[in-house]
């Protein structure tokens, strides 16, 4: 049922609140990271204004009245303007304009958005759609996109593109290929923080172990704590989200309708995440060790959105694991 009007409205101004703590937050975040990293205001304040400009397109999936808005016959372009905003502010700063970069901007943006436009929704547009995702990445697609006008940015660059990605690809399936309720959103439930909290010990009891038995890992000193919940919140709200989103939300979703099993779907989906990993570049590729211990990581956070419901309580479990391994291991 569409939701009634006094909830569109609570959704508009849920939405503004946090457009507007965003922004908040990000521009001081932003001005700060550019005085310790010593970069010129001419290069970082383009780039902090392509990211301003991209965070309200990567909240509106979290609100569903707002999905249903713009999933209509402007839906492509919405899309497209996603992501080509974002590239031409920046080239006003630390990246250098080509026409080949917005070509290639352009050309993304408009195969996502018009991907369930063209192709039929099915088991094939479906996972031909989620092994497309991955490979822009791991391909460094927009490499070429943004090469860096200031030496020392390509990093930030490449998680703009990163930023955009996601945004765009999580949009495309949930107003685009209206796939079912995943739970998406920024704030867990209270309910939610305990299963991902227990499910964190359960990796903590496993994972862990594996770990260091493969000697993948190693003990480090630990950062400042404000080091540490900077990682926790990053992964909360971004690298964490659209990965249990992808895996969890999606296609572990996907693969239980299609093969009527929960567990061979947690089972798939685990496996398949870490297999992704397999690129993780600490260890050469193939690099086994990281796979194994991602697929581990993969059955809890599988586990608790099974318990949950939803992708949040998995979302939790999965960015406990990252900001204890990068405060405790190298």
């Amino acid at each position: 049922m569409a939701n009634s009007p006094p909830e569109n409205a609570r959704e508009r101004a849920q939405f503004r609140a946090a457009l507007l703590a965003g922004w908040i937050v990000l521009g001081a975040a932003g001005v700060l990271y550019a005085r310790l990293k010593g970069i010129p205001g001419w290069a970082a304040w383009p780039l902090l204004a392509a990211f301003l400009a991209e965070y309200p397109f990567y909240l509106v999936p979290a609100f569903p009245s707002l999905r249903r808005r713009i999933a209509g016959p402007y839906f492509t372009a919405y899309v497209f303007v996603s992501a080509v905003l974002p590239y031409l502010i920046c080239c006003a700063g630390p990246a250098q304009f080509q026409w080949s970069g917005l070509a290639r901007v352009a050309a993304l943006a408009l195969v996502l958005g018009l991907w369930y436009v063209v192709l039929p929704a099915g088991a094939i547009a479906d996972l031909a759609f989620l092994v497309l995702v991955p490979a822009v990445l791991l391909g460094r697609y927009f490499d070429a996109v943004f090469p860096a006008a200031y030496p020392g940015l390509q990093r930030e660059l490449a998680f703009l593109g990163h930023f955009i990605l996601i945004q765009m690809s999580v949009i495309v399936l949930m107003a685009g290929r209206r796939v079912h309720d995943t739970g998406y959103g920024f704030l867990p439930t209270a309910r939610e923080w305990r299963i991902g909290a227990l499910h964190y010990l359960g990796f903590v009891a496993t994972g862990l172990p594996l770990a260091l038995l493969l000697n993948a890992v190693r003990w480090r000193t630990p950062p400042p704590f404000w080091s540490i919940a900077g990682t926790f919140l990053g992964f909360l709200w971004v690298v964490a989200l659209s990965e249990e989103f992808f895996f969890r939300g999606v296609l572990q979703q996907w693969v239980e309708q299609w093969t009527a099993r929960r567990t061979a779907a947690l089972l798939v989906t685990s496996a398949i995440f870490g297999a992704v990993h397999l690129w993780f570049t600490r260890f050469p590729f193939p690099n086994w060790r990281w796979a194994a211990i991602t697929a581990v990581l993969g059955f809890w956070c599988g586990l608790a959105r099974n318990r949950a419901g939803g992708i949040r309580a998995g979302v939790v479990t999965h960015a406990l694991v990252v900001a204890t391994s990068r405060a405790f291991f190298s």
